[in-house]
């Protein structure tokens, strides 16, 4: 595996789980709906800050168990691979059970500097996002590479991800508002998720010497 060809990889799966509804995408249309556009974008640079934090933060974790022991770095990576096949597997049953999002409530805030810091906060204390990086940047780090600045370029790609989909979201409120509030939608994406997640997963996992 190359730079060019993990960070493609890594790329697929990020946009994937940037499309995917959550506290993100309700807070940004919420966001656009109450406050404009230009409180929107404000929450999407609070989020896309957090999601940055959090992929340093991996990073330099697997950066240092990689520098401690290498094989300590292999099981990281074996633990990510069953993470990532987990959660796969848990999105495509949701889907197949038909079961709908619950409408998801999030402060609107009534200041700009309130607008980024929601944005900032809501990610920094998702735990779940620093579990993905956890498991995703052992994947996604070629051999001989620097796991830090890897994991660091990985965050970059996701943040640049996430920002054009915030404006997506800004631009086209009203479309993206009805198409995500479709179960239907929400179903789809979901197994589109789950099968790329699992066949990432086991790939690491069967070619991992």
């Amino acid at each position: 595996m190359t730079v060019a060809s993990a960070l493609l990889g890594f790329s697929i799966v990020a946009a994937l789980m940037t499309l995917i509804p959550g506290v993100d995408t309700a807070l940004i249309l919420r966001s656009a709906i109450a406050r404009g556009r230009g409180e929107a974008l404000l929450a999407a640079l609070g989020i896309c800050t957090g999601v940055f934090v959090w992929g340093v933060a991996a990073a330099a974790g697997a950066s240092a168990i990689l520098a401690a022991s290498s094989l300590a770095y292999q099981v990281l990576a074996y633990a990510g691979a069953a993470y990532l096949v987990f959660l796969g597997g848990q999105m495509i049953h949701r889907s197949l059970r038909g079961k709908q999002l619950a409408t998801i409530r999030v402060p609107v805030p009534h200041s700009r500097y309130r607008t980024y810091l929601t944005g900032l906060v809501t990610n920094v204390l998702n735990p779940k996002i620093g579990v993905f990086y956890i498991a995703a940047i052992p994947q996604f780090t070629p051999a001989g590479t620097n796991a830090l600045l890897m994991g660091m370029g990985l965050s970059a790609v996701h943040v640049a991800l996430t920002l054009v989909w915030a404006v997506a979201l800004v631009y086209g409120v009203r479309i993206a508002g009805r198409w995500l509030g479709s179960a239907k939608s929400v179903s789809w994406m979901d197994r589109i998720t789950g099968t790329v997640l699992i066949g990432f997963g086991l790939k690491v996992a069967l070619s991992s010497p």
